[in-house]
């Protein structure tokens, strides 16, 4: 079995607790928690016969109060950098956190999530910000942990990248 590590990086209330409880335990929970520190949860998944150990690690937010700590990416293989779709504050936060995990973590796999497409009437995120991110190399998923919409895709395509398939 192989092991690897994936960060969810963004903002506070964007989602990554969320998104990563429908992923592993397929719940969602309209009550807001606050991560504090580090939480990490663990999925095995398989792809292409390979069994992998996803260990996820969800990160606070970052806020003008709070920076990521180098040392919570350092050694990730996969990074999601997730953006509340209805708040364009959080797109300019996942920019930074993009080049905070290239610099702490080079060989690691980013994936953008433009979460609460379950919102997509209120989004103040435009398909202008999705295809610079595309034209950047970048995947980018549309999810929603409420309805689960792409949430599952998404965790299978980090684990392909990092397994290189």
């Amino acid at each position: 079995m192989i092991k690897k590590k994936v960060v969810m990086l963004g903002s506070f209330a964007v989602g990554k607790t969320s998104l990563v409880q429908r992923f592993v335990n397929s719940i969602f929970s309209e009550k807001y928690l606050t991560t504090i520190g580090v939480k990490i949860d663990q999925k095995i998944i398989n792809i292409d016969n390979t069994e992998v150990n996803l260990l996820l690690w969800d990160i606070h937010g970052n806020d003008d109060y709070q920076k990521i700590k180098p040392a919570y990416i350092m050694g990730s293989s996969g990074c999601f950098i997730v953006i509340d779709g209805t708040r364009r504050s959080t797109l300019e936060t996942g920019i930074e956190l993009i080049e905070t995990a290239k610099k702490t973590a080079p060989d690691s796999h980013i994936i953008i999530l433009i979460n609460k497409s379950d919102l997509k009437e209120d989004w103040d995120i435009n398909d202008h910000d999705i295809n610079e991110f595309k034209s950047q190399g970048f995947e980018v998923f549309e999810t929603s942990a409420k309805t689960d919409n792409t949430v599952e895709h998404a965790f299978t395509r980090i684990s392909e990248l990092m397994l290189n398939k």
